[in-house]
């Protein structure tokens, strides 16, 4: 059966058989790199700020749970159209439950679409509420090994858990200096991280999902600016990805995530069998 999608808009192009919320939104809307050039600063050196970037993960695996804000924006023209996500996840299982608000066609929130529910677990994406003819009550799922940006991206959210192990292979990194974000003092870093270094060093939840994406990219090179708190935790990630998007200055993603509310109650609990839609799914333009 083929369920076509007529919710409309790019952003609507269905999840199933790698067409994801952002690679439809990129198949429209083209994007232009941000980030600035930065002074140098001295302390702490380049090698110790890396290090303690890489030794991230291990803090919110000490964490346990956090709450979790994401975006993800393209910018075309001066236009910056958003997809923004909020709910909870717990590091020790690497599953996290959050609510998805598409924009609409001018790129503002909520544009008469209703929120998805998204799960995320490792190997695996579930969505609710996904549009294109899937009962309300039904769950899409895609085996993110599969896509060829390993969902770092396509679910218009990246896992939080990949985002923090994405800055094992952090390199060129500098500091900033300190700010305070929600009320907390952390430390800003920016760098570069190189997807094979980070794929290698992976935990084996994460690595399949990081080795997919070393494909799926134009680069292998993602800049990044990470904020860390006293206890080391990643309070903050902003990554910026790369497609070639079929034309020749490529296109960008900029995937931001901040984590807070440590040790917060998070329950996750996957879809039954039967409740997991089957139907083959098309977008509109199919």
């Amino acid at each position: 059966m083929v369920v076509q999608d007529r919710r409309g808009g790019a952003v609507a192009a269905a999840v199933a058989c790698g067409t994801g919320l952002m690679a439809g939104l990129l198949a429209t809307t083209g994007c232009s790199p941000e980030g600035a050039a930065a002074d140098d600063h001295a302390a702490p050196g380049r090698a110790a700020a890396a290090v303690e970037l890489r030794r991230g993960v291990e803090a919110l695996v000490r964490a346990g749970t956090a709450k979790v804000r994401t975006a993800m924006e393209t910018v075309s023209g001066g236009t910056r159209v958003a997809i923004r996500g909020i709910g909870g996840y717990d590091f020790a299982t690497a599953s996290g439950q959050l609510r998805v608000v598409l924009p609409d066609l001018k790129g503002k929130p909520s544009g008469g679409h209703q929120p998805i529910t998204e799960i995320l677990a490792p190997g695996a994406l579930f969505m609710k509420n996904r549009g294109a003819g899937v009962p309300v009550d039904k769950w899409v799922r895609v085996d993110t090994a599969t896509l060829s940006d390993g969902n770092l991206v396509t679910g218009g959210v990246t896992d939080p858990l990949a985002a923090a192990e994405l800055l094992r292979g952090a390199r060129e990194v500098t500091f900033q200096g300190e700010e305070r974000l929600d009320g907390v003092v952390v430390r800003h870093y920016r760098g570069t991280t190189d997807l094979i270094a980070a794929a290698g060093r992976a935990s084996a939840r994460t690595r399949p999902a990081l080795v997919a994406a070393e494909k799926g990219f134009t680069t292998a090179v993602v800049p990044f600016d990470a904020y860390l708190d006293d206890a080391g935790r990643l309070r903050k990630v902003r990554q910026r990805f790369r497609f070639a998007n079929g034309a020749p200055a490529g296109a960008s993603v900029t995937s931001t995530t901040e984590l807070y509310g440590f040790g917060t109650v998070v329950a996750v609990r996957l879809p039954d069998r039967r409740d997991i839609f089957t139907g083959k799914i098309a977008s509109a333009s199919s």
